[in-house]
């Protein structure tokens, strides 16, 4: 799953709550085998609910037994029998407990029959007994009363939602087939885990009858109702179907296009052909998460809905569609067998995502991915967690910058010391041994010490079972009359950590890589050299998860930056030599990295390049303005257009609006603040003339345009977008335009705006309150109320009744 915990920045990941050393969890007992689950559903729209009937076969896993205990949410009971026959139970709106007829042992099976209504709306948090998002499934627009919005149900299940919709042993080391009859009005589709068998119609309704012939766990069931197209695509004699809303069906293929792609590549690197019946995805609105790999029916929410104009600036959700189908491998395939031990699914999952990166754009690509997920992750306040974790207060805990980012860069580290052969032997065995079956690390670990004969208790204890990572401090020492050179590595962190470790030496034109293995905390190592190194590049290769820091001075650093292999290195030389930009030489090599292999170092140059005495640097702006015109990416020419915009010179005015007809969004966004320094009146004129959708898309820049221009019109649709803006950005500048926005719009005396900015606020506050998100907002809005009781303004009565209006909303 493609947490939303992985899509907020820093800032709102800090109110998130620690891990608890006091509520130990451990695997959930099994007492029974859940081996088939038979459902007929049919929805009531007008209450929100379910009316289900399921069919439940078990049989006890070792220990003879009489009683059956069930997860079950907020339902009510109108039949629990066995053989026709009906069965007392008891119910505390969490557990379903049946007492059976008799004895059962482990060579016995049963089938439950079970009559119900699920109230999704109804569902508490067990610990607080208090209504919860968590509600399983979720009716959109259920009664067709907001007119620009689809009527639509879905479900979510991870972790132990689906037990709000069918009662069921919610737990991931539970692994059933699945049945289920969906009855919908006509015009719906329907979508399920595998294979739609039949439709049989009853006057104006539909029953869909979809079948799992394969086994997998019950937090991975799904289904989903809507006014879909579906959109045909196929890998061999697999169905590959996208399931998206009419508007968008034209874009479809642009954006899972890959698919068929991925599934290939998967089957073939991991040498464990695609194991189900179909691959379907579907996109979603008000999606609750990011994204989740049900079996076979994998949902998206519905930013997967890019427009042309985005998507030729580049695919931002093919690292999710990557991520969703390499869990059919890691996670649905082979399960987890508890939370704790999430990592075997989503460490993995990120992984796929380098994988997809290494193989469809290259290893530079891959490397990049790779260096972005490590920062967030090391700027995140999760580095003290380990990545197996069995202390914790809730589930959700544990999707967090550990299992997913800093996870796939564990995986990356066993791959490089055990090597590429050994690595993917490993994970074939692995999936072949547990397919249709649970696993934990260790016996990953059992597996990887099996296939290469290594120990690996010092690799998976320090890196699996142990939080932090290494933080080192490089020192060198030359001996320049035996000409050798000693690198030191102090570990500064108080845990143990032992790996392997690249150093690159840069002799004259020659670069030589030795590998050594540091043991201990405080380590030195001597090389002998025949010219005294220009460069020594420790974890040359980038592979190793570490903080790494060192004394260099700006002739090292330009040096790095135009010699050292891995993008990391580059990218760390950069800006450092962007600070220094009053010295020729670092000028000179922050215009020469305008020509780097790397896009994302382009487009850092180019943004921080300093043109102060622009009629000094002439040869420099000469090469931005080439690049404006012919870049074949057209983030880099949007880069460079900004950069020229600036210099605020209307020489490029005419480049500028001739960019306004380019296709690419990236370019429209950048040229309209190019224009707006040499032409304020066109620039503007030419952003309110843009179709909404369009407008919603560039709301950043135009947000600049319209901020900086003190434009009180654009006001209310700025206001959309602000909350996005202040907390859902990483970028620094991003964040200050729309804190400089909110101020304005909670100083103003415009009624529309005040409403849109708060509206939103509560939005944003429902959908990211587990990380107390809520809070922040009600805090916001407070703020807005005394900016209004202080102000003069002629409205400010009925502003503060919109915001208090609003507030209530998130005030329990």
């Amino acid at each position: 799953m493609i947490n939303k915990y992985l899509l907020l920045p820093l800032f709102l990941l800090t109110f998130t709550l620690s891990f608890s050393q006091d509520n130990y969890h451990a695997a959930k007992e099994k007492t029974y085998n859940l081996e088939h689950t038979k459902l007929k559903v049919s929805l009531n729209f007008k209450e929100k609910q379910l009316n289900g009937e399921a069919w439940l076969t078990l049989k006890p896993y070792f220990y003879p037994s009489s009683t059956v205990v069930l997860d079950a949410k907020a339902m009510l009971f109108h039949e629990v029998s066995l053989n026709n026959t009906p069965l007392p139970y008891e119910y505390d709106n969490f557990n379903l407990t049946i007492q059976l007829p008799k004895t059962y042992t482990k060579n016995d099976s049963f089938t439950l029959y079970i009559k119900y209504t699920a109230r999704p709306e109804k569902v508490k948090d067990k610990l607080t007994n208090t209504f919860t998002d968590k509600k399983g499934l979720y009716f959109v627009n259920a009664t067709g009363s907001d007119k620009n919005k689809p009527t639509q149900v879905w479900t979510q299940g991870q972790t132990s939602a689906n037990s709000c919709w069918f009662p069921t042993i919610d737990a991931p080391n539970q692994k059933t087939t699945q049945e289920i009859y969906i009855k919908v009005p006509k015009k719906y589709i329907t979508i399920s885990n595998g294979t739609l068998i039949n439709k049989k119609e009853d006057g104006s309704f539909r029953t869909d009858y979809w079948k799992m012939e394969k086994k997998h766990a019950p937090y991975l069931f799904f289904f989903g109702v809507g006014e879909f197209e579906i959109i045909k695509d196929n890998y061999k004699e697999v169905p590959v179907n996208y399931y998206v809303e009419k508007a968008f069906a034209s874009n479809a293929k642009s954006v899972f296009g890959n698919t068929p792609e991925m599934l290939r590549f998967f089957s073939d690197k991991l040498g464990v052909e695609f194991p189900w019946s179909s691959y379907n995805q579907i996109v979603v609105r008000d999606y609750i998460s990011g994204a989740m790999e049900n079996t076979t029916a994998v949902v998206h929410g519905e930013k997967m809905y890019l427009k042309p104009g985005q998507l030729i600036d580049g695919n931002s959700h093919e690292n999710t569609i990557a991520h969703e189908l390499f869990h059919h491998w890691f996670g649905n395939l082979v399960t987890a067998e508890s939370w704790a031990n999430i990592s075997l699914n989503e460490s993995f999952a990120n992984y796929g995502e380098y994988l997809w990166q290494e193989y469809k754009y290259g290893k530079e690509a891959a490397e990049t991915h790779l260096f972005e997920n490590n920062k967030l992750y090391f700027e995140s306040q999760d580095v003290n967690k380990s990545l197996v974790e069995f202390n914790y207060l809730e589930e959700e805990e544990l999707f967090n910058l550990v299992s997913y980012n800093k996870g796939g860069a564990i995986i990356h580290m066993l791959r490089n010391y055990v090597g590429d052969t050994a690595f993917f032997a490993t994970l074939k065995e692995y999936l072949n041994t547990y397919q249709f079956k649970t696993a934990e690390v260790h016996e990953l670990r059992l597996l990887f010490e099996k296939l290469t004969g290594k120990d690996f208790n010092w690799f998976f204890n320090q890196w699996f079972y142990q939080g932090n990572h290494p933080k080192i401090e490089i020192s060198y020492d030359y001996n320049l009359l035996r000409k050798t050179v000693t690198v030191n590595v102090l570990q500064l962190q108080s845990e143990k950590f032992q790996f392997p470790l690249t150093i690159d030496f840069f002799e004259g034109n020659s670069r030589t890589r030795k590998t050594v293995f540091v043991e201990n905390n405080d380590a030195s190592f001597t090389f002998n050299y025949k010219q005294q190194p220009s460069l020594i590049q420790v974890n040359a290769d980038g592979v190793l998860l570490a903080e790494i820091s060192e004394n260099k001075v700006l002739s090292d650093y330009i040096y790095q930056l135009k010699n050292a292999v891995h993008f990391t290195h580059r990218r760390e030389a950069l800006l450092e030599v962007l600070k220094k930009q009053d010295d020729k030489d670092a000028f000179k090599a922050v215009v020469e990295a305008l020509d780097d292999t790397s896009e994302e170092i382009k487009i850092l140059a180019l943004e921080n390049i300093d043109l102060i005495n622009k009629f000094s640097k002439k040869d420099a702006i000469q090469k931005i303005v080439f690049i404006a015109k012919t870049a074949e990416k057209t983030l880099v020419k949007a880069a460079a257009i900004e950069t020229l915009g600036k210099l605020t010179d209307p020489l490029y005015k005419s480049m500028f609006t001739e960019a306004l007809s380019s296709d690419s969004y990236g370019v429209l966004g950048k040229s309209l603040v190019a224009l707006y320094y040499v032409d304020k009146d066109l620039a503007i004129q030419k952003s309110k003339q843009l179709p909404d959708e369009v407008r919603k898309i560039l709301a950043t820049p135009l947000t600049k345009i319209f901020i900086e221009s003190n434009d009180a019109t654009e006001l209310p649709f700025i206001a959309k977008s602000v909350i996005s803006g202040m907390f859902l950005s990483n970028n620094s500048t991003t964040k200050a335009l729309y804190e400089k926005a909110f101020d304005q719009i909670a100083r103003s005396n415009n009624m529309e705006a005040i409403k849109n900015l708060t509206e939103d606020m509560v939005s944003k506050g429902k959908q990211y309150k587990q990380f107390n998100f809520d809070k922040v907002v009600i805090n916001l809005m407070r703020k807005m109320i005394s900016t209004q009781e202080s102000s003069t303004n002629s409205n400010k009565e009925r502003n503060i009744a919109i915001i208090k209006a609003t507030m209530s909303g998130l005030v329990e």
